[in-house]
């Protein structure tokens, strides 16, 4: 079928467009994090500047902030691809894949893949070739790309069901799932990643990652997950991403000892961490760490967090690197809830001061203000 071409004149790309404009002004980017979580939806708004402010003005002595050129130029003409699984559907295409083999190497535009309701079993890669791609799903209906891939057939990086090697990637209401049963704590290989990113420049709004072991791989790269759900067992947040976590829902559903996080930073001069704000921290049990050591310097950063009682008294371990003790940055900044920071917590773990906590609370530490667009609105 042919593709939809929106030119600006269509009626849904005036939409997206104003529903960028309508956001509120861009006077706060550099402000932190409210400790209010009733005001965190105004907070981010502010931080995604109004697009209108991000374009040059040679009339101000003191240009605004302005986006990077090559996101500002693909911003400019968006092209819109639709995705249904039933026949009665009227679509483009019956398959994600088919929609992302459509766009072309070296893309330099929008492209928007709507897709509509349903489950589809597809394991999904979008190259470095192909940047600029939103996957946007009905809020009403929201797809669940499923597919079973395992560490034992792919290896643990490349059994994602979805993977994102490319910049400028966005999703917005879209489930991504590893379907691979939960891992036997006697065998080896049944690590089964949801999602992995490994591009950078990345924004997630309400979306789900659904696994157990390594269910997100956060790869490396700069990215945003706002008002999202991520479920799993073990390390299922892993990876040397740069990341920001906003209003996000963590669940375990370990049934003997869970880890959330498994952050890769290696070395002093890396930048990578992870930063979780104004998360809600639940599952059963009463057994899970916020994170271990996987490589040697990880930095992991929990602030305004309700963690429930699954959090062990002892919050994080060091795991494969008992001698990461005097090396790894694990913070807590007025967290709360019964497996909040107490006298339990393991020696190396830090209750930050506000000095402490400010380069963690703003959307600055990923450079959010020059990359960061409000997600399509139909």
């Amino acid at each position: 079928m042919k593709r939809l071409f929106f030119s600006f004149t269509s009626p849904c790309l005036i939409a997206f467009i104003l529903g960028l404009q309508l956001l509120p002004a861009a006077n706060s980017h550099s402000k932190q994090v409210p400790k209010d979580i009733s005001k965190l939806k105004t907070w981010v708004a502010d931080n995604i500047n109004q697009f209108n402010n991000r374009k040059s003005d040679l009339s101000e002595r003191i240009p605004r902030i302005i986006l990077n050129k090559r996101l500002a130029d693909a911003e400019s003409s968006v092209r819109v691809i639709t995705v249904a699984k039933r026949d009665d559907q009227f679509a483009d295409f019956q398959s994600i894949s088919d929609a992302i083999d459509s766009i072309p190497i070296n893309n330099k535009q929008r492209r928007i893949i709507w897709i509509k309701g349903g489950e589809y079993f597809e394991k999904i890669t979008i190259n470095t070739s192909k940047p600029f791609i939103t996957l946007y799903g009905d809020p009403g209906d929201m797809p669940k790309i499923v597919f079973n891939g395992t560490a034992a057939r792919y290896g643990t990086v490349y059994s994602a069901t979805v993977a994102v090697e490319s910049k400028y990637f966005m999703a917005v209401n879209i489930a991504f799932v590893n379907s691979a049963p939960m891992p036997d704590v006697n065998k080896t290989g049944a690590q089964a990643v949801a999602m992995r990113i490994s591009g950078d420049k990345a924004a997630f709004h309400n979306c789900k990652f659904v696994g157990f072991q390594d269910t997100l791989c956060d790869d490396r790269g700069r990215h945003v997950f706002r008002d999202c759900y991520i479920v799993g067992t073990v390390d299922f947040i892993f990876g040397n991403g740069k990341s920001l976590y906003l209003n996000t829902t963590i669940e375990t559903v370990a049934q003997g000892t869970g880890v959330i996080t498994a952050q890769a930073r290696e070395s002093v001069t890396d930048s990578s961490e992870f930063t979780f704000i104004h998360c809600n921290l639940t599952g059963i049990g009463n057994n899970t760490y916020l994170g271990r050591a996987w490589k040697e310097r990880p930095r992991v950063v929990f602030a305004y967090a309700y963690m429930g009682s699954l959090i062990n008294a002892a919050g994080w371990s060091t795991g494969k690197h008992p001698e990461s003790n005097e090396t790894v940055y694990y913070g807590e900044y007025k967290c709360k809830g019964p497996g909040a920071f107490s006298s339990g917590r393991v020696k190396y773990a830090k209750l930050l001061s506000d000095e402490e906590a400010k380069p963690f609370l703003s959307m600055t530490c990923i450079n959010g203000n020059k990359w960061l667009i409000p997600p399509p609105e139909f």
